[in-house]
Order: C-alpha cells, then structure tokens, then sequence
C-alpha cells in the first residue's frame, strides 16, 4: 500500500493507474468501513482510502480534539483489505489556507434530523468531501466512491451534491455492518464503557420496533414516534429522534398514519451517556 500526504503526491501516484475507487474515512477503522474497502475493490482499477478528521464537520463542544487517532492499526487494517493507496493529508494539504469557500447543501434535505441537531454539519461533510474527490478524481476522468449506510442521511447527501454538480462518480452504498447483538458498527462506539455496550444494542431495538408498529398501521406515526422515544428515555437514554421517513426525500410520508407500503426508512439519533448513537433500518 502507497501512502501519499499532499495531493500532488496523491494525483502522482494515480497517473496512469484507471479509474480509482475511493473510501473516505476519519480513521480509527473498524470492519465496517474495511466492508467499504473491500466493495471498492470490486469497483474500480486502483482501490483509494482517505484518512483525516475533518475539524469542518464538528461543532464546538464536539469531538474533535478527542476523536480516536489509530494510524498504525488503521494503514494495517487498510492494506489487510486490499486498499492500494491510502491519503492521509495534513490539515495544511487539505486546507492550506482557510477555507472560506464552502459548499451549501440543499437545506430542505441538510437542516433537517442530522443537521437539526448538528447545524453546519453538512456544509463541513459536502466541502471536505468536495475536496478529497478533486484530489482523487481530478486527473483520472472520475470513478467510484463508497460510502456506508450507516450514516443514511449523509450518503443521500452526497448523492444529491454529486448529480448537483454532474461530477462523473458513481457512488456506492456499502450495508451497515452491526455486532452480533444488532449494534450498528462505528468509531465512536470505543467511548461507550462495558455497562453502555450491553445498553447500546437497544438504538437499534427501538428502530425496529417503530418500523413493525408503522407497517401495521392504524396508529398515527407521530405517536408511534413518540412512544419509541418515551421507551429510550426511559432506558436511561436521551434521544434527539427517533423518525419514520421517506427514504426518497427523508420527509415525513404523505400519510400521517402507519400501514403504507411505501419504501420508508426509520432513523435515530441517541446519546447513552456521553456518546452519541445514530442507526437506521429501511422497511
């Protein structure tokens, strides 16, 4: 595996290689995002990983400073999964002055659950995102890039950005890989203590129960969402949303009351503790 910093490094090593597949990442690797790479493989001539915590997508009290740096198990875990290159630029590679020039999301998708709780978030997401597909596919006449479910609505996000701006990338959406007891895989899970962890699965309970009862039907959606949420509380959790939603728009259905048979999706957002949860289940 190549590790290149600057982009110029980065666009070098490329020369000449195909059509890259790329995953993106703020390292501190677990299996799901080795899954991407892995399906990046799949799709494209040279497979590309990004490492770097994006200080843009963080609010204030957040994590930044704190997020887990794994770089020596992460550059193992990438060459173990067939990654070809991995970018880890510095904070001056990627931002060699500040970055003023930012992209604006469609706030009727962007302001809403993640970006309701998060304000700004996606505009932090879509401008590094902007950046790293400039440094990977700037000189290659485009490709594939993979991003995971997990993080539904960024990946709907990233979707809309990329046919806004008629970028040649095809984006892949790579399955939500979970732990044997249903809870949804993501870095941030190493904050939870041992108590937390066998607390942790019931995010991804409450999402399934609410999907069950919205396709029943009979019950009015905002009540069913509201007595999921009533249900996490009092599991000692404190919830941001708990949501059923188009999984075309991430708007609320038409139809106020469960039983439809359209593609909907439930999502949450949850914080056990001091670490924040987010999970989704399509039905």
């Amino acid at each position: 595996m190549q590790i290149t910093h600057s982009i110029p490094e980065l666009r070098a090593a490329l020369a000449s290689r195909g059509k890259p597949a790329f995953v993106p990442t703020m390292g501190n690797l677990h299996d799901g995002h080795l899954s991407l790479v892995r399906i990046a493989g799949q799709h494209g001539d040279v497979t590309v990983a990004s490492i770097f915590v994006n200080r843009l997508q963080f609010l204030p009290h957040e994590d930044f400073d704190s997020y887990p740096r794994t770089w020596d198990a992460d550059c193992a875990k990438l060459e173990s999964a067939g990654c070809d290159v991995l970018f880890a630029p510095r904070e001056k590679d990627l931002y060699p002055e500040p970055q003023v020039f930012k992209v604006q999301p469609d706030p009727l998708l962007a302001d809403i659950l993640e970006g309701e709780f998060r304000p700004g978030f996606f505009t932090g997401v879509c401008t590094v995102v902007m950046k790293l597909f400039s440094s990977v596919f700037a000189t290659t006449g485009g490709g594939a890039a993979v991003f995971g479910m997990k993080d539904y609505q960024q990946l709907m996000v990233i979707r809309r950005m990329v046919q806004q701006f008629a970028l040649p990338i095809e984006i892949i959406a790579g399955n939500t890989a979970r732990a044997e007891d249903g809870l949804a895989l993501s870095s941030r899970n190493g904050y939870l203590n041992t108590s937390e962890r066998e607390q942790a699965m019931a995010l991804s309970q409450a999402l399934k129960s609410l999907a069950e009862a919205a396709r029943r039907g009979g019950t009015p959606l905002a009540a069913l969402e509201a007595e999921a949420m009533a249900a996490l509380r009092a599991k000692g959790w404190a919830p941001d949303y708990l949501t059923v939603r188009n999984r075309s728009d991430l708007l609320a259905p038409a139809d106020a009351t469960s039983g439809t048979n359209a593609p909907l999706v439930a999502l949450g957002a949850a914080r056990l503790g001091n670490t924040r949860l987010i999970d989704n289940l399509e039905f």
